[in-house]
């Protein structure tokens, strides 16, 4: 008598039947820096008694793997504070070997990648995004609050030492750094780096107006194309930004375009908060309790959670940024949520 094989585990398919393949694990809501467009200046952080504990976040990165999950990446606020992260990435980063993840990937604001950017090539990770809105002193503290752009630059030299790929993620901001986008993609250019420019989000109430900074990314491409040519790719991360060729330079740059550009019919992404909240959609509130699921009823009562989110994962997001002092899209920050 053959002895049955227990049941493969369901893969991640949403109500309207897009696969899930790419995981967003927000390893910590804190950061080290306060952008003006991300957070508020005093900030009310989650208590470390209601996060997940790296175990938690292994075992339930796990499951994700075996349900059809092949990318991972570890965001924040900024992952690299997370005391224990390097053990974190190296758990997850064992399943590259086995063939169950094709990637495990990296947003990071790079004040620690002079220490930690070895460690995480160690543990897997070949592909970085590092946040720098700006190469100036002046405006990078300001945009920041009290950020050291050579702090970061140093980072970012690190990060190219041990090997990594790098893509440079900036906001584009309106009269603050609008100035600096073609200069940015020059210096990506003789550095080796790609390029992806971000239109600000509307997540989380914070001390500024978010429509005075507002750059809609088709302007900038229209100016962008007076100087060179752009030469559109077939090529994808996995995420929602739309690549070219830019000509002569050789650079590759990509566009996140929330709210001038939906880009919600190929979404293949769900976001884990560091406190358990699974979202199917990062403009909605509606989200899972894995950590809840997990401390009572085990795996399989996350397995029955995942199952709920995926049902109700909405079509898109319904980001608009126009209307001064409206209400930001939904009430918390992008820093709990993950980029």
């Amino acid at each position: 008598m053959e002895t049955a094989l227990p049941a493969a585990p369901a893969p991640l398919i949403d109500g309207i039947g897009r696969r899930i393949s790419y995981l967003r694990l927000s390893v910590t809501d804190r950061c080290d820096l306060r952008c003006r467009y991300c957070m508020s200046e005093k900030m009310d952080f989650m208590p470390r008694s209601a996060i997940l504990s790296l175990e938690e976040m292994a075992a339930i990165a796990d499951r994700f793997v075996a349900r059809g999950i092949r990318r991972i990446r570890l965001t924040g606020g900024e992952p690299l504070v997370r005391r224990g992260f390097e053990g974190l990435a190296s758990t997850i980063g064992r399943h590259l070997d086995g063939g169950g993840l094709d990637e495990l990937t990296l947003t990071t604001n790079g004040n620690k990648l002079p220490e930690m950017a070895a460690p995480l090539r160690d543990a897997g990770v070949r592909r970085i995004n590092i946040s720098l809105d700006t190469r100036d002193p002046d405006r990078f503290r300001y945009i920041t609050r009290w950020g050291d752009v050579d702090k970061v630059l140093a980072g970012v030299a690190a990060a190219k030492q041990a090997g990594l790929a790098i893509k440079i993620n900036m906001v584009a901001l309106k009269g603050l750094n609008e100035d600096e986008i073609a200069p940015m993609l020059r210096w990506c250019a003789d550095e080796g780096f790609d390029l992806t420019l971000i239109e600000t989000m509307p997540l989380g109430h914070i001390d500024e107006d978010r429509t005075d900074r507002f750059l809609p990314l088709t302007n900038v491409h229209e100016r962008l194309q007076q100087e060179f040519t752009l030469v559109p790719l077939d090529f994808s991360t996995g995420g929602p930004a739309r690549y070219s060729r830019v000509e002569p330079l050789g650079v590759r740059l990509g566009m996140i375009s929330p709210l001038t550009r939906n880009f919600c019919d190929g979404c293949n992404r769900i976001r884990l908060t560091a406190s358990g909240k699974l979202y199917m959609c990062l403009g909605h509130e509606d989200r899972v309790d894995l950590k809840d699921a997990l401390r009572t009823g085990g795996m399989d009562a996350v397995d029955v959670a995942i199952d709920d989110a995926l049902r109700v994962k909405p079509a898109r997001h319904d980001f608009r940024i126009e209307t001064r002092e409206a209400a930001p899209a939904v009430t918390r920050h992008m820093s709990v949520t993950g980029g």
